[in-house]
């Protein structure tokens, strides 16, 4: 099986700049296309911004959250979106989600199950938690998807992993505080290797209001050794051919950089499909 490419776009999103952030996300799907890669990752509630906060209490915002989605769905040509969002279902619940968008359409959403309401943190206020886990099949691996703080608990990589999951694919609005870096790196390691699953994690970059975004996206293989890292405190593009192993497509990996210069001579066709579990 060739190598999985991934791309994880670090990015400095603005809370309520609908316009802005779609031009940022649209930047960034343009190019992992250039790359050829074959997902593209961004962290979590990049169309909003993180924390929108009551921005969520109009329904025009939420609807034009939405409308972006549908803009962005349209430039997946070729690539695998990941992108983060906020969604509605029809009783007017609100969700944060994971969209997933290929071949020019809207094809599954993951919707966060770890809500955190403490710190800085407010999101039972806003949000309804999800209840399933959601495992994509991308070129023959299994990916299962997970929304920052369904990372910290253990039980949500544990149910990707029961399910047969070969990967977890996180996005993420990590604030910072000091040694806050070296607690994610040692947690999410700990969840690597408990999991016996590899894990990308894509974090947000930037500030908002008192919070600092601090990016330093991790790429872990399933004993959770290091396999690339985002810049700290800037945006940052990487991408990363996961090599496949006994278990799954991270016994090791290569990380590129735009300067690099390298890229595959050709894309491949990407087979998608989706399916869900309750826990």
């Amino acid at each position: 099986m060739p190598p999985l490419r991934i791309a994880l776009a670090q990015l400095n999103v603005t809370v309520g700049d609908l316009e802005g952030n779609y031009r940022l996300i649209a930047q960034a799907i343009r190019q992992a296309q250039a790359w050829l890669a074959d997902i593209v990752v961004v962290p979590e509630l990049a169309i909003t911004g993180y924390p929108p906060e009551d921005l969520l209490l109009k329904p025009s915002f939420v609807e034009a959250n939405r409308h972006i989605l549908q803009r962005l769905a349209r430039l997946t040509r070729g690539i695998i979106a990941i992108v983060g969002c906020v969604d509605r279902n029809r009783s007017g619940k609100l969700y944060n989600a994971a969209a997933v968008l290929a071949n020019g359409r809207h094809a599954a959403t993951y919707y966060k199950q770890c809500l955190p309401n403490y710190g800085v943190f407010d999101e039972k206020r806003y949000f309804t938690p999800g209840h399933q886990s959601l495992l994509l099949d991308v070129a023959g691996v299994r990916i299962g998807l997970g929304i920052c703080e369904d990372l910290w608990e253990p039980w949500p990589t544990q149910n990707i992993a029961q399910a047969g999951g070969q990967l977890v694919i996180n996005i993420s609005a990590s604030p910072y505080h000091t040694g806050k870096l070296k607690q994610r790196a040692q947690l999410f390691a700990h969840r690597a290797r408990e999991s016996r699953l590899p894990i990308v994690h894509c974090n947000l970059v930037g500030g908002q209001d008192e919070l600092v975004f601090d990016g330093a996206g991790l790429v872990l293989d399933e004993r959770g050794r290091l396999l690339a890292q985002g810049r700290q405190f800037v945006d940052d593009f990487i991408c990363l051919d996961l090599l496949a192993g006994k278990r799954g497509p991270a016994s090791h990996g290569t990380a590129l950089r735009p300067s690099a210069g390298r890229a595959r001579s050709s894309p491949r066709r990407l087979h998608l499909c989706a399916s869900a579990s309750q826990r």
